[in-house]
């Protein structure tokens, strides 16, 4: 099931895409930005590849420019919500996608998908020094819960739709 917005789709993926993304076997339709996947998406692409196919939706999605249809990015719930009915997440754009509001449009429809799918509650950090990731979740509506010497957390409450 796919996520969609104004500018952007984000497409499940499946462990057969992600070793596909890993061996940069890009295949017609494809149409990955040349500076995708991000470095830090590989250790979650290699897990992601090399276990069972999720149904839930609390999984990763490579994230389309739908003006061009270009793979820029991805974002992954680090799993489906928690006992407490929190989901975790993660996103990640390539820099030539940066600064035009795609990675907070994302994160906004991704926490909708969630709110809609038993999550009641949203968490991401990001570094202190990356401001532009912290501007992002706010945009998004998190608020910061902690932080760290390294680390701003952030949390939002998600509701039903």
């Amino acid at each position: 099931m796919s996520i969609t917005s104004e500018r952007i789709s984000m497409e499940p993926l499946t462990p057969s895409l992600a070793r596909r993304i890993l061996a940069r076997d890009e295949r017609p339709g494809d149409a990955w930005h040349p500076e995708y996947p991000l470095a830090d998406e590989l250790g979650p692409l290699r897990n992601l590849a090399a276990s069972p196919a999720d149904a839930s939706g609390f999984t990763m999605y490579l994230i389309r420019r739908n003006s061009d249809g270009l793979a820029v990015g991805g974002f992954g719930f680090f799993g489906p919500p928690d006992a407490d009915g929190c989901v975790e997440f993660g996103y990640g754009l390539v820099p030539a996608a940066r600064g035009a509001g795609l990675a907070t449009e994302a994160v906004q429809a991704a926490l909708v998908f969630a709110g809609a799918n038993g999550a009641s509650r949203a968490r991401a950090d990001t570094t202190i020094a990356n401001t532009e990731s912290q501007r992002v979740l706010e945009k998004a509506g998190l608020s910061e819960s902690r932080r760290t010497d390294s680390t701003i957390y952030y949390e939002r409450e998600l509701s039903a739709r």
